[in-house]
């Protein structure tokens, strides 16, 4: 508990926003029906939606850690050698919990409800069929890092909001691009958070030999 209150008064506006999305999240679930997340939002599609949201949804993949952990070597070291550790747990904690789970992906569920012709699929988007749906790895992936990221550079606080509004973007796109539900989308932001709580309280704790410290110092001089 120690840790998640010193990351909240570091970081009120990340975790602000987080807290607001879990409350408004968990009230939509509660009174919508399987799939009508999807169809409300498949009903305003545009050719920019299209391709921003076709964007957006690689913020969430394996590439966007390169950047994170170059950006974290001049700000801290020790997070910085904890980016790939971080990625690696979201990988297997991704894999394990869809396969546990085994819920149906949009496109599957509708398929089988015989509603499939009722989605506008997006131009140049292959909808993913499988039982893999729960939760969304591409959300816990974007908030896993970009929470880490607002978590290691806690003085730009406003720096929160964006990081989180990126990483909600993220979650958005897998919606609109229909490849995962709402709850999907839930599930994989607090999983991501949590994954990135875990991993900014271990680093220090991990990462603090003297030789490493001294051989990162020399390579930042």
């Amino acid at each position: 508990m120690k840790v998640v209150k010193q990351l909240w008064s570091n970081n009120p506006y990340f975790y602000s926003l987080f807290v607001g999305f879990l409350l408004v999240g968990a009230v939509i679930l509660a009174f919508i029906d399987q799939g009508a997340d999807i169809l409300f939002v498949n009903q305003y599609r545009s050719d920019f939606g299209d391709a921003f949201f076709r964007f957006a949804t690689t913020l969430g993949e394996a590439y966007i850690y390169i950047p994170a952990l170059i950006l974290l070597l001049f700000v801290k070291y020790r997070h910085a050698a904890a980016v790939p550790l971080l990625g690696i747990t979201v990988i297997l904690a991704s894999g394990i919990s869809k396969q546990f789970f085994a819920h149906e992906r949009p496109f599957l569920f509708f398929k089988n409800a015989g509603l499939l012709d009722q989605i506008d699929p997006v131009t140049g988007v292959a909808m993913h069929g499988g039982l893999t749906s729960f939760p969304s790895g591409h959300t816990m992936s974007a908030f896993a890092i970009f929470a880490f990221l607002a978590f290691s550079i806690p003085e730009k606080k406003g720096l929160g909001a964006l990081l989180f509004l990126i990483a909600l973007l993220v979650g958005f796109s897998r919606i609109y691009l229909i490849q995962h539900f709402l709850k999907d989308v839930y599930l994989g932001a607090i999983m991501g958070v949590a994954i990135a709580v875990l991993w900014h309280w271990l680093a220090p704790k991990l990462l603090k030999s003297p030789r490493l410290e001294q051989s990162l110092i020399k390579k930042q001089a």
